[in-house]
């Protein structure tokens, strides 16, 4: 395996002489354990069997190389299976869409089954798909999917490896596969919802073949407790540890999983300055995140947090979260110290993020038709209808938003959208070339700027100064 990345690399280094091309195998942007492990071993065995005659064989971890050690599960297992981390090959270490643009890249997909909206234009480069989540992808007939329902995609790369070419399955290779297949599945352990049958034949499979690999109860302890280890980590690391970001027009979320209980998260010092700061950096309109923790039998103890500056979104996503039905999380609310932040406990343990994300998604769907429909209807308004009388914003009671044909940029700001995360001051419009001549559009003076819009701008500020949990926040007004 060390030679081989040792080859993705000088191969990087040289990708733009020669003619061959490269195809990278992409995981997950969460790049946790399954999404790493997937990605190494499936790579290795196209680069295995492939041929003198194919493209050079890469496998990428879809994250910057600086985000990689909060992955402390992730280190722990390629040190013990012997793997250097330094001969890895990351997302910002690759141009994929420079390649793609000089017709150079292949694309496979694994644990996951389609690109996200940044990485849309790759589309067309993708060829094959091994997943384990909802299948979203469309069929065609030039790219091949494998899909199915199991706790870990590394059982169904295990799996495709021993039907096609079992030699490639060294020691090395399947002790990496069996520790994700582990982790991912809990030990296992039937209580905690995670594995299936077909989980447990392939552990049985690689351990009947490698009688050497670490005792099963023993590797998935290691792997829990560096999974579970955030000491001394900040907010921001806690939830970038293991994300996935899910978006539609011009909301984007923000989907952690959070190793720890959510009295704990709650607790941490300055948390409201910090998620409001995180949003901001990271162009994120709301954030949930899904706490987990384990009692001594391995099953799951689930709650749920959403955390938005906009009470708009953070009731819209809390909602959609409360009526979801397949499947049904059964949340019920906790009492929350923060006004901007909606507590819950998650009464269905076994409902984890990948059945809690195509729920976002089917939400995001519908909020930005909403949101085409109020474009549409409302095409031809002036500019200054977009604020009623009072110079209030235009949302009403009941917390929902007006049609407004502005331009996307001040439709953004009057509703809110990504305030969290976008960094925009209130500009006055030019004044037209006709300004004065009589019948003038603004003899009747500037639009009024609300108070409500103006505290919102400033809640981040509010939350560093107060540093208390007693800031009235503008969308709580």
């Amino acid at each position: 395996m060390e030679g081989f990345l040792q080859r993705c690399s000088a191969a990087l280094k040289g990708s733009s002489e020669g003619s061959s091309g490269i195809h990278v195998v992409l995981g997950n942007e969460a790049c946790d354990l399954d999404s790493m492990v997937s990605s190494l071993a499936f790579a290795y065995f196209l680069s295995t069997t492939s041929g003198s005659s194919c493209k050079t064989v890469v496998p990428v971890l879809n994250i910057p190389r600086a985000e990689f050690p909060l992955r402390l599960d992730n280190v722990f297992l390629l040190k013990e299976s012997g793997v250097p981390s330094e001969a890895l090959v990351f997302r910002d270490e690759v141009d994929l869409a420079g390649l793609h643009r000089a017709k150079r890249l292949v694309l496979s997909l694994v644990d996951h089954n389609v690109l996200p909206s940044a990485d849309i234009d790759l589309e067309e480069a993708v060829v094959e798909v091994i997943d384990h989540h909802h299948l979203e992808r469309t069929p065609s007939t030039s790219c091949s999917v494998t899909n199915g329902i199991v706790g870990s995609c590394a059982t169904l790369v295990t799996e495709y490896i021993h039907h096609k070419a079992p030699e490639v399955l060294d020691r090395q290779v399947a002790q990496l596969l069996y520790g994700a297949i582990v982790l991912d599945c809990v030990n296992m352990a039937p209580e905690a919802g995670k594995v299936t049958s077909k989980d447990s034949l392939l552990a049985c499979l690689l351990e009947s073949r490698f009688p050497d690999l670490p005792p099963r109860g023993a590797l998935f302890q290691s792997l829990q407790s560096a999974k579970f280890d955030i000491s001394g980590l900040s907010t921001e690391q806690i939830l970038l540890k293991d994300m996935k970001a899910v978006s539609e027009g011009d909301l984007r979320l923000a989907v952690s999983t959070v190793y720890m209980t959510l009295d704990m998260f709650l607790q941490r010092k300055s948390l409201q300055r910090e998620l409001c700061e995180f949003c901001h950096k990271h162009r994120f309109g709301a954030v949930v995140a899904m706490t987990i923790s384990f009692n001594e039998r391995s099953e799951p103890h689930r709650q749920l947090a959403v955390y938005s500056s906009s009470t708009l979104y953070r009731e819209e996503v809390s909602q959609a979260l409360e009526k979801a039905r397949n499947p049904s999380l059964c949340i019920s609310p906790m009492s929350s110290p923060f006004n901007d932040i909606k507590s819950y406990l998650q009464g269905n343990a076994l409902a984890s993020r990948k059945k809690v994300l195509p729920i976002l998604k089917d939400f995001l769907k519908e909020w930005d038709k909403k949101q085409v429909h109020c474009r549409e209807t409302e095409d031809f308004e002036e500019l200054d209808n977009h604020f009623d009388p009072t110079g209030s914003p235009g949302i009403d009671g009941d917390s929902r938003p007006h049609c407004f044909s502005a331009s996307r940029h001040h439709r953004r700001r009057l509703l809110g959208a990504e305030d969290s995360g976008m960094e925009e001051d209130f500009q006055v419009p030019a004044t037209p070339m006709n300004s004065l001549v009589e019948g003038c559009p603004l003899d009747a003076g500037l639009p009024q700027i609300s108070a409500e819009a103006i505290l919102e701008k400033f809640s981040c500020m509010v939350g560093e100064a107060g540093g208390n949990k007693d800031v009235s926040w503008p969308g709580d007004q």
